[in-house]
């Protein structure tokens, strides 16, 4: 059995991550940072421009201080109408990419609220967006593996409409998905989601860089 630590804190990726990979690998086991023990290593500074380069940064330091191959993910959103936005700070777009104490919840509400703040003058066809996910594995010594990307396609709601649905987190409630954009993100069980997600895609595609491993 192959153990990679999947290099985040956030028990709703850890969870996602895991039913994904490991129905794509079984002989590999995803370990997340909050089930190494001890303290968790520091948190590097994420101060890439993209998802590829935040996606690495993250592995090789998570790797370096754990001595273990270390698999990572940037992922995020991103909206054609505006621009790209919010891209890399997807998870801080309410404040601009800057940490502020806010619970994940509170977080996720503030998000939410500024894009469809943003958008309240878009009309629903011009709203194409889609999340994005790229993850790079590296050895323990901090050497790149493999990096990948994958994509899941939509559009966000008008507001009223959405937000809806109780699965999913982030930015899930507001994203119709492709191609009937009938269904939100967060309207979708686990297990359809984790079928045609973005990290699904990725996962794919790490999940044969793995098994020639």
């Amino acid at each position: 059995m192959m153990e990679i630590v999947l290099a985040t804190a956030n028990p709703h990726k850890v969870d996602e991550m895991r039913a994904i990979f490991e129905s794509l690998t079984p002989v590999t086991r995803l370990i997340g940072l909050g089930e190494l023990g001890g303290n968790p290593p520091p948190e590097p500074a994420e101060t890439g421009s993209t998802f590829e380069e935040n996606s690495a940064i993250k592995a090789i330091s998570y790797a370096r201080a754990t001595g273990r191959i270390c698999l990572a993910d940037d992922s995020g959103l991103e909206i054609d109408a505006l621009g790209g936005r919010p891209g890399v700070i997807s998870s801080h777009y309410c404040t601009d990419g800057k940490e502020a104490g806010m619970s994940r919840s509170e977080r996720d509400a503030a998000n939410n609220q500024r894009v469809l703040r943003e958008l309240a003058n878009v009309a629903p066809a011009k709203r194409s967006a889609r999340f994005v996910c790229v993850m790079t594995l590296s050895s323990a010594q901090g050497t790149i593996l493999g990096r990948v990307r994958g994509t899941f396609e939509g559009r966000i709601g008008v507001a009223g409409d959405v937000p809806r649905g109780k699965d999913g987190f982030g930015y899930d409630p507001l994203f119709l998905v492709a191609p009937a954009f009938v269904l939100t993100s967060a309207e979708l069980s686990a297990e359809e989601k984790n079928r045609i997600s973005h990290r699904r895609s990725a996962a794919e595609q790490m999940a044969q860089i793995v098994r020639r491993m």
